[in-house]
């Protein structure tokens, strides 16, 4: 048996070893054992889910990391790739609304997902003309997250080149290579809706009026396309993944860490865990944070400028003897000086001065996830990644912790700070000390130069068996983008396969 297959399991079936059980991991894990491969998955955590991590407070059950879920058919076709199904795994109730904002000015807008009742509710707000333009803004983002998903998010990328097409046309006459603010603008008028429909961009790590006319696409996730909520909290998505990959046949090795990679020329041809096993390969999928991943490759990306970070954010986690009625289930607390918060963020490097803050109440959907009687809140205050800022956080973070509970108790959520039981701090120094670089856990920002086929690929020049997977890779940031990087590893995977059979 040659080198290049000495990997070869049972009936001539490649092996491959995924690094990282966080979602991209896993979706590329069920994905491969839907096609025939052998798949090992290992991760260095105790539990699935990676970034949509837990974490067990005095009774109250968290989640760590994302707390929206959009898209679950993407989440669906993960599960089909083994004959399985997300509806039979998860119960996922779609949230009514999807947001609510509160703006200083004292009033509020819900976000809904239908049609009809978030026309009502803008003409209630702002009046009949803003509905209409709500409609044709709700048209142009149905329009182009049909454009995009076809040929710029589900779609591999090696080079430039495969841009060209014609809904590359489609795109750039709809306006999606100009700024997502001007964009929105084009349809609203007033201020606030404006920002509701915009403030997404922070989850590609760009101010709205720098970002992409085209990110508007998550918009259209959140706003159209629904948000639902997974019993059992993000963290059941994890092991719901990890439970359909194992039946599946794949092997799931929690609680354990890659040490080495060994190299045989320009192949991957085992790993070696801090376990002591080696585990051989026909082909690795790296799921871990793009610089890590690169450096157990000894792999350096050839760029004329470094590559930029998305900020981070402060999480704090409550959990509380009340709650607050004005809460909905995702609440986004907008300050004034909404414009100022990504000049201090992004090019100053400070913590916001006006905080605009999202929390989210995940016990008034299921009530189990804390103790009977109790509520548990997560606070998310977007704050400087580590290269922008210079916070010292184990200093700065206790202090800016009593900022963000006096802002929210000023902000209608009065008497929290005497109502907490239980609580967790995460700064981005803890980010970084969980291995995400630069502090940060959004990874690379979208900015024009690392969007696309100009965002690092899913392959890795020198290395002709690795693939990469991931929000640090194509196509992004966000659950429903990670669940597709998993999805194109694995399609990876199987292109080369091919090729070498031929």
């Amino acid at each position: 048996m040659s080198r290049a297959h000495a990997a070869t399991g049972a009936a001539g079936r490649e092996r491959v070893v995924v690094v990282g059980a966080g979602l991209s991991g896993l979706a590329c894990a069920l994905h491969l054992a839907g096609a025939g491969y052998e798949v090992d998955l290992v991760e260095r955590q105790d539990h699935p889910g990676g970034r949509a991590g837990r974490l067990d407070m005095d009774g109250f059950r968290v989640d760590t990391g994302p707390t929206v879920l959009t898209m679950p058919e993407l989440l669906d076709e993960a599960f089909r790739a083994v004959g399985d199904s997300v509806y039979e795994r998860l119960e996922l109730v779609p949230l009514h609304p999807a947001y609510r904002a509160f703006y200083a000015d004292g009033s509020s807008i819900d976000a809904h997902t239908d049609r009809t009742r978030m026309a009502a509710e803008v003409a209630r707000v702002s009046g009949l003309e803003e509905a209409v333009g709500y409609l044709r803004l709700r048209d142009w983002l149905t329009r182009l997250y049909e454009v995009e998903m076809r040929s710029f998010i589900d779609a591999q990328f090696d080079s430039p080149l495969d841009l060209v097409g014609p809904d590359l046309a489609r795109l750039a006459a709809m306006g999606g290579f100009g700024r997502l603010a001007p964009a929105v603008g084009r349809h609203l008028r007033d201020e606030r809706l404006r920002r509701l429909f915009s403030f997404q961009a922070l989850y590609a790590g760009v101010p709205p009026q720098r970002a992409l006319a085209a990110y508007a696409v998550i918009a259209y996730m959140d706003t159209v396309a629904g948000v639902y909520f997974p019993e059992g909290g993000l963290q059941a998505v994890g092991e719901a993944m990890a439970s359909a990959a194992e039946e599946a046949g794949a092997r799931v090795q929690l609680g354990t860490s890659v040490r080495r990679l060994e190299r045989h020329g320009d192949r991957v041809a085992a790993l070696h865990t801090d376990r002591g096993e080696r585990l051989p390969c026909d082909h690795v999928v790296l799921t871990n944070d793009l610089p890590d991943a690169h450096r157990m490759l000894g792999h350096r990306p050839r760029r004329p400028v470094p590559h930029r970070y998305s900020p981070s954010a402060v999480v704090l986690h409550l959990g509380t003897d009340r709650t607050w009625d004005r809460l909905a289930h995702h609440t986004i607390l907008f300050g004034q000086n909404w414009e100022r918060t990504f000049t201090e963020i992004i090019d100053r490097g400070t913590t916001m001065s006006d905080p605009s803050l999202l929390v989210t109440r995940p016990t008034l959907t299921d009530p189990s996830l804390a103790p009977p009687g109790r509520h548990l809140h997560y606070v998310l205050a977007p704050a400087p990644n580590l290269r922008a800022g210079d916070i010292d956080w184990d200093q700065e973070g206790p202090r800016y912790r009593d900022r963000i509970v006096a802002t929210l108790e000023k902000r209608g959520l009065e008497g929290l700070d005497a109502s907490v039981c239980a609580e967790r701090l995460v700064t981005p120094a803890d980010w970084a000390r969980q291995g995400m670089a630069h502090g940060t856990p959004f990874s690379l920002a979208h900015t024009f130069a690392q969007t696309g086929p100009f965002r690092p690929r899913n392959t890795v020049g020198g290395t002709c068996n690795a693939v990469l997977a991931g929000c640090g890779t194509t196509p992004g940031v966000g659950l429903p983008t990670v669940l597709v990087s998993g999805k194109l590893a694995a399609h990876r995977v199987i292109e080369r396969s091919r090729r070498g059979r031929g």
